[in-house]
């Protein structure tokens, strides 16, 4: 059957009783990308009318419903950005019905399917069509669109599936607020912030006011380097919430502290809570009572458990646990190098001060890569006789000189520390050629049939050399780490290694370029995974021109990997 980007599940079975793990395993199985999910559990299809969209009462088995739904989500179909649809639950006041009109949706869809039960095969053509026309009264559906009756599918799968126990029927009424207010970071938004902004949108009944983390907030989360802007959080957030619950006015301002404007916020009811953030909203309500303001109820859900996460990752589903699943893949295509022979297939590896490059460059090096220092090749343009060395005499004088004529880097060192245009004046005249030591180390590898080049290179951005590389990958590590270690290494103090870190160039701007981010920060074995996890995603998409493998054989690499 053919795949389809985005799609509109209609679930029709009582909320205590629905399988959700074969329902959406089977929805899997056609839609790519989007999934809506609008619950009118009791829907009938196959009666003689044709049935409209009424108001859903919010309860707490809802809640748990929804609960299920985002957790079966991340464990059978993670691929899919789920979304579960609120606009026929809590209706706003003097309002007799959902959907006056047609909501229309992000992405439109491009099938519907629903779990609906069919009895009698004789009238499934009679059930789609009721599908297409309840479906069209709640969307803005293009008439004629394809329609899928999962139950025959779900029926297969059941037998192979995991039994979910019937849960607890809970038809309490939810209680709801008119103003609610949440807060986070919402990096690469998964399910356990769907569940969270879910919840809030059941809970609120008039203004939805969201604290996204920024700046001084984001500093100790972990690779922080790799959360999306401030700006795409926001319109991920924005994008979500319209499609969940267009009624609902939605305020998002940026989080600067751990209270933000929830303790200044007169008209505030109610803060989503987890029970990990539940400290939080105490310390919120807090200062509220400090403030002058009544405490705010705290209503608190569950955190979503993640079935696929290692073992240096949060056993929640956590947004760092996606940015360490980044590392090591491939997160922009290279640019086009047509000016660059197809091999060797050249790497730029840069990082900062203390980062891990060097050891990345190592164990690329045990793999086949020919690795090529820049550090070494950078004394060598130093030496007696070198294109470069009565320049660099001539321009900063003979006092830099040993005895034996040659260059004392140190004294050179201190006469262009600190100084911009000295320092410059220095790397106008040893980068070019230092990157004509690089060419020729290039030609032999390909003299030799070498498939992969590693060009380990601190400055490989400030010197102009990624018009050498067919790609660049970057190493990272958190700033206190770095000085950690090069305290250590070079046996300095902590505000020497940490002058020098401040002037290299940022990570953030060497993130720009990164086509790969690796980082050293955990035990060597999950260093090793990232690189071989690089070498794998290389050599499926980028080398396909290769006769053999010198690096590694790609296939006992995907194995160990």
């Amino acid at each position: 059957m053919s795949m389809f980007s985005t799609g509109i599940l209609v679930l029709t079975s009582p909320l205590h009783s629905l399988r959700i793990a074969p329902v959406l395993s089977s929805a899997a199985q056609l839609v790519e990308r989007t999934l809506y999910v609008h619950l009118h559990p009791g829907l009938n299809l196959s009666g003689g009318g044709q049935p409209r969209p009424v108001f859903i009462p919010p309860a707490v088995d809802l809640c748990s419903l929804i609960t299920r739904l985002y957790s079966n989500a991340a464990d059978v179909c993670a691929h899919l950005d789920v979304r579960v649809l609120l606009t026929n639950i809590n209706p706003p006041s003097g309002i007799s019905g959902p959907f006056p009109t047609p909501q229309f949706l992000s992405h439109p869809p491009e099938v519907l399917l629903t779990d609906f039960p069919l009895q009698d095969p004789t009238q499934s053509h009679q059930v789609t069509q009721c599908l297409q026309g309840y479906a069209g009264r709640c969307y803005a559906c293009r008439p004629g669109l394809p329609s899928v009756l999962l139950h025959s599918e779900m029926a297969a799968q059941q037998e192979d599936s995991v039994v979910e126990e019937n849960q607890p029927e809970d038809g309490k009424p939810l209680e709801m607020y008119p103003d609610v207010v949440v807060g986070g970071t919402f990096d690469r938004l998964h399910g356990a912030h769907k569940t969270l902004l879910n919840m809030s949108c059941l809970l609120a009944t008039r203004r939805f006011l969201i604290g996204v983390c920024d700046q001084g907030m984001l500093k100790k989360k972990v690779l922080k380097e790799l959360i999306e802007p401030y700006d795409l959080r926001v319109e991920k957030i924005q994008e979500f919430l319209r499609d969940v619950k267009p009624s609902l006015q939605v305020e998002i301002v940026p989080l600067g502290d751990p209270l933000g404007v929830s303790v200044v916020d007169p008209l505030l009811r109610c803060i989503v809570v987890s029970e990990e953030t539940r400290k939080g909203g105490e310390a919120v309500n807090r200062k509220r009572i400090e403030n002058g303001l009544p405490a705010l109820v705290l209503h608190e859900i569950q955190l979503l458990k993640d079935a696929h996460h290692s073992e240096t990752e949060e056993e929640k589903i956590s947004s760092s646990s996606l940015r360490s699943r980044l590392l090591g893949t491939l997160l922009i295509p290279p640019k086009d190098t047509p000016h660059l022979p197809l091999r060797p297939y050249v790497i730029g590896l840069t990082g900062g001060s203390g980062s891990g490059k060097s050891s990345v460059a190592k164990r690329l090096e045990k793999l086949g890569a020919v690795c090529i220092d820049c550090d070494k090749l950078g004394h060598q343009v130093y030496e007696t006789g070198t294109a470069a060395y009565q320049r660099v005499v001539d321009e900063f004088g003979s006092d830099i000189l040993n005895e034996d004529k040659s260059i004392n880097r140190r004294i050179l060192g201190k006469k262009v520390f600190g100084k911009q245009e000295r320092l410059k004046a220095l790397t106008d005249i040893v980068w070019p050629e230092i990157a004509l030591l690089v060419k020729d180390v290039i030609s032999q590898a390909r003299e030799q049939g070498k498939d992969v080049c590693v060009l380990d290179a601190a400055v490989l951005l400030e010197a102009g050399w990624t018009d050498m590389v067919h790609e660049v990958w970057v190493t990272i590590i958190p700033e206190e780490e770095a000085v950690s270690r090069i305290t250590k290494r070079d046996n300095v103090s902590p505000e020497d290694a940490l002058h020098r870190l401040r002037s290299q160039g940022s990570d953030a701007q060497r993130l720009e370029h990164a086509n790969v981010v690796l980082s050293t920060l955990w035990e060597p074995e999950v260093t090793q995974k990232q690189v071989k996890c690089c070498i794998c995603t290389l050599y499926m998409t980028n080398l396909p021109y290769t006769n053999s493998c010198h690096l590694l054989n790609a296939e006992a690499l995907l194995a160990q990997a």
